[in-house]
């Protein structure tokens, strides 16, 4: 999986690395079906205290649509670890549902 990411303002070699880091071990169990992952750093202005920082980490499937979430935090690392954990609860999510062989059980607990 290749991990790019941007920012609205400059940040340190250092910092691109620590995001990097977070998406990759945050999203490991997926990583053989992840073709490429994009973080966007900002600061959010105006935005209500305790949200000043955002990260919108947007991934793309091998073979499907790419899937987009964002997190807000007021810091950076956090904004970047709620974001890489809205997104490992999609996937997971996501590919629950396609390996699921009969799609589970019925509302009655009986097999469809």
């Amino acid at each position: 999986m290749k991990i790019e990411v941007s920012s609205d303002a400059p940040i340190t070699e250092t910092v691109l690395k620590e995001v990097a880091a977070e998406i990759e071990s945050g999203l490991e169990r997926f990583q053989d079906r992840l073709t490429r992952a994009e973080a966007h750093l900002k600061h959010v202005a105006g935005a209500p205290p305790g949200g000043s920082r955002s990260c919108s980490l947007e991934i793309r499937p091998a073979g499907r649509e790419p899937v987009v979430v964002s997190g807000q935090a007021s810091t950076l690392e956090e904004a970047v670890k709620g974001a890489v954990e809205k997104m490992y609860r999609l996937l997971n999510s996501m590919f629950g549902k396609l390996d699921s062989k009969t799609g589970g059980p019925s509302a009655s607990g009986l097999r469809t």
